[in-house]
């Protein structure tokens, strides 16, 4: 995203000295900016109303209807921010934990609308690093018959782009910006630290 409002304020939460309170103000802020674009291909349809001076016709958002899915916990702090803009939009949960010894990620939760595979699901999480949280929780929702599911987030790093084209080259990734690597304890770098921690206070 080249928005100069993400961009600002992606600037904002990098710095160390931001307090949770302020971060997660900006967390939630940026992901309603990056789902402004995320929505643009929404189709719309032609409804019939009546004003207060006539009737006339406008626009309506057409189905499929929305759904919103943060990866437990970090994504949960973007998801007001999307609602701000899609308040009529369901919302389901997704856990994941990273086994100590294979490093692949393991579910814990999920808890999704029953009409699921009807809406178009927008999974959230702040950090793109490895790719292998988001392309197992992608995994997770096709396997239960999603259709339509987008990836946004605010930071990424190539090689978790590289890893979520290739494992679902069918979906779209909205990205706030890209950052350059990852350092060896799979930080994303400069990056803003770890995202769940500094939305919740629990540093």
């Amino acid at each position: 995203m080249d928005h100069p409002l993400i961009q600002h304020k992606i600037g904002f939460i990098r710095r160390k000295d931001t307090g949770t309170k302020e971060f997660r103000n900006m967390i939630s802020e940026i992901a309603m900016l990056i789902c402004y674009e995320a929505s643009r291909h929404l189709e719309l349809v032609d409804v019939d109303i009546e004003t207060p001076i006539c009737k006339t016709t406008v626009k309506e958002l057409a189905g499929p209807k929305l759904c919103v899915v943060p990866i437990l916990r970090a994504g949960l702090g973007m998801v007001e921010g999307i609602l701000n803009l899609l308040p009529a939009a369901k919302v389901g949960h997704i856990g994941l934990y990273r086994d100590p010894e294979t490093l692949k990620p393991v579910e814990y939760f999920c808890k999704l609308p029953q009409d699921c595979e009807e809406r178009e699901v927008f999974v959230v999480d702040p950090m793109l690093a490895t790719g292998g949280s988001a392309s197992a929780a992608i995994t997770m929702l096709k396997n239960r018959g999603c259709k339509h599911i987008s990836f946004l987030c605010v930071l990424a790093t190539q090689e978790g782009i590289d890893r979520l084209t290739h494992d679902h080259p069918d979906i779209k990734i909205f990205i706030g910006i890209k950052d350059k690597q990852l350092n060896e304890k799979g930080y994303i770098v400069p990056g803003l630290g770890d995202a769940g921690d500094r939305i919740f206070g629990t540093l």
